[in-house]
């Protein structure tokens, strides 16, 4: 009996802990299959709903489906059209589908009703120079019935990095009439793969790259300049909206054009310890043009590397988040969510990550007629987090309301943080809860940039409202145009003593807001982090002149400190130990065990015999002229925790000795 009592409350004990862990976003956002026929490869390059329920299937292989009773266990594909050239957008609009192929818009029409396209008629064909990342994306339908269109830039042949406008209106944004009348509307992008309407307005997503430090959300006006020069070569034509020239540009701007002693170009690298220009300090240099710095920016590595589709969540949608931002991310296979506010005229606002997991790269997103959301996907020839080369997928929210911030808004003194369910309030008026760190990005040629400028923020006190939905930070040293990290690790909900299912908020402060100032009396300074030492343990060793002897770990490895915590790397950890931080930290999307990908294998990572040490300081400080024969420089990737980035090293290092097997490896490929 006596036993059994035990057994129980050991039980008991066990369900205890496991009830206090901390729901994930999985637990409220089901990522559900979506069965296609036999055969079907959907590399999907275009999504959209149609006015029946209905989706159309865009693929980048030139076909189109539709998807009939597409939210049903067995849905019906069938296909509308084929032989199109890589389909990268998908609309619908007055009874036909509109694409946009690699060389024109296209209208798609099924004239006799039999459920197929009979006509194919070009609306708008723009030049091309044939260059392969003359990617074309949209279109998106403008408030007034029109399409935007935007173009990807090509690239040098022997500056094979540095991107080029070869034909007119690579780099651009176009705006395109049924009649077949084209607008140049914008120039500046250098990938410009996600559109999306918001308020009415147009925005883009941009993909890190040469003069893009991170990848960022920006709102696309008439006439305005994004930051990638290759599109200024043709704004001396007479329709052109922007007026700043390539030779006002370069005549501010070091492109970075050098030759060696041969006369071959040389690649730019990052210059250490320079004072790097930023993308906003155009606005002084050009104060005649409009220059448009990102209304968010998404952080390289943590909320993509390969930014796609802009989706608004439809009222009624996905809970607490209906009317904000979905944005999708090819390279990491995750969606992130953004929203915005508008301070002095100007947009702004937070990105928080959304979901992970997507079994291929997220380009494309449509919502169903049920509330869920279809996501479209793709890998070949870029490379995913997700191993599948394409994709079709759904997420539904189970109606259960998560523990998120719901949106961060600029404040003339700080940041006023609402959140989906009541806060405990002691750790909400704890300042130990919260960090705020500001940091940027370079503005250069190079490809991508590492955070610069980053510093941590003081905390002066915090205000946590009545019904405990909304926590008000007190903050100093506040920067315009610089991205404001947000981490809430410490602050609890009512229910649960739950954590925040993401505690981590990215807000880009273009503006800052005017209005009244909290008072000091109106806010708790309490920080538990600031209190005093506490004395020794009753365990230190007597005063005797001897030392007390170290404690034994149970492993028998040597505990190696890290940010005061012991980590023990006395076995290598598995592949299925280490899978989800590869997913997580984006190494993944780079990487895989045993075959190159945009990034050397790990295995031949391994090869070079590093220790894990050096491993975890690559991760933070990437050496790429170790690698010159992989066109894609890694990033530096500070945000990964020591703890995780030496768990990551030690299974890195394992495959050296286990040559890929499936004991310490991944699966083979």
């Amino acid at each position: 009996m006596k036993k059994l009592f035990i057994s129980l409350l050991a039980t008991a004990s066990l369900t205890a802990a496991i009830a206090q862990e901390s729901p994930k976003e999985e637990d409220f956002f089901k990522i559900l299959k979506v069965t296609a026929p036999e055969g079907t490869l959907l590399e999907v390059g275009g999504l959209t709903t149609l006015p029946d329920g209905s989706v159309g299937v865009a693929t980048r292989r030139g076909d189109v489906w539709i998807i009939e009773n597409p939210t049903s266990r067995k849905p019906f594909f069938r296909k509308f059209a084929s032989g199109l050239h890589e389909i990268l957008g998908l609309t619908y609009k007055d009874g036909a589908l509109f694409c946009a192929q690699r060389g024109e818009l296209t209208k798609l029409i099924d004239s006799d009703k039999n459920g197929k396209a009979d006509i194919f008629e070009t609306v708008y064909a723009w030049p091309l120079s044939g260059h392969y990342h003359e990617y074309s994306f949209g279109p998106k339908i403008a408030p007034d019935g029109k399409f935007f269109v935007t173009g990807n830039v090509a690239f040098g042949d022997e500056e094979w990095w540095r991107g080029e406008s070869r034909v007119p209106w690579r780099g651009w944004t176009m705006k395109i009439s049924e009649d077949g009348t084209m607008q140049p509307w914008a120039t500046g992008m250098r990938s410009p793969c996600g559109l999306g309407i918001y308020e009415g307005e147009l925005f883009y997503s941009d993909n890190q790259g040469e003069w893009m430090g991170s990848g960022g959300i920006f709102h696309v006006k008439n006439g305005a300049f994004t930051g990638h020069p290759a599109g200024l070569r043709w704004t001396g034509m007479a329709n052109s909206p922007v007026k700043l020239t390539n030779e006002q540009f370069v005549a501010k701007i070091d492109e970075r054009r050098r030759r060696d002693e041969n006369g071959r170009a040389i690649k730019p690298e990052n210059v250490v310890n320079e004072t790097p220009t930023l993308l906003y300090n155009l606005k002084d240099m050009f104060p005649n043009v409009d220059v448009q710095t990102p209304a968010v920016w998404l952080p390289h590595g943590i909320l993509g590397i390969s930014n796609s589709e802009i989706l608004q969540i439809p009222d009624g949608a996905f809970g607490p988040f209906s009317g904000q931002l979905l944005v999708g991310d090819q390279g990491m296979s995750k969606i992130s969510r953004v929203f915005m506010e508008k301070v002095n005229g100007e947009y702004q606002g937070g990105a928080i990550e959304f979901r992970n997991g997507f079994r291929s790269g997220v380009l494309r997103m449509a919502f169903a007629k049920d509330g869920s959301l279809f996501v479209g996907e793709t890998n070949r020839g870029w490379g995913s987090a997700g191993e599948a080369n394409d994709g079709l997928q759904r997420v539904a929210w189970n109606g259960a309301m998560p523990f998120e911030m719901r949106t961060v808004k600029a404040m003339p003194d700080g940041f006023e943080i609402e959140f989906t369910k009541p806060v405990d309030r002691k750790t909400a008026e704890d300042l130990a809860s919260y960090r705020v760190e500001s940091f940027l990005y370079k503005y250069h040629a190079v490809y991508g940039s590492p955070t610069i400028n980053k510093e941590a923020l003081p905390l002066k006190g915090v205000k946590v409202s009545a019904d405990g939905l909304k926590a008000r930070l007190i903050v100093g040293d506040l920067k315009k145009y610089y991205i404001h990290q947000l981490t809430l690790d410490g602050v609890r909900g009512v229910e649960g003593s739950y954590s925040l299912v993401h505690p981590i908020a990215y807000y880009t402060l273009n503006n800052i807001p005017t209005g009244e100032k909290l008072a000091m009396s109106e806010v708790s300074t309490k920080n538990s982090a600031a209190t005093p030492a506490t004395p020794a343990p009753a365990t230190a060793a007597p005063a005797t002149g001897k030392k007390a002897a170290p404690a034994k770990t149970t492993t028998g490895a040597k505990p190696k400190l890290v940010g005061g915590q012991a980590v023990t790397m006395a076995k290598a950890p598995t592949y299925d130990e280490v899978k989800g931080l590869l997913t997580r930290h984006t190494c993944s999307a780079c990487h895989q065990a045993n075959k190159r990908q945009v990034g050397p294998a790990f295995a031949d990572v391994a090869k070079r015999k590093y220790t894990n040490d050096q491993i975890v300081e690559l991760i933070y400080n990437p050496k790429p002229q170790h690698w010159p024969e992989y066109a894609t420089e890694m990033p530096p990737m500070p945000q990964v925790p020591k703890p995780d980035a030496l768990k990551i090293a030690a299974w890195i290092n394992s495959l050296a000795a286990a040559s890929g097997s499936e004991s310490t490896g991944a699966p083979k490929p």
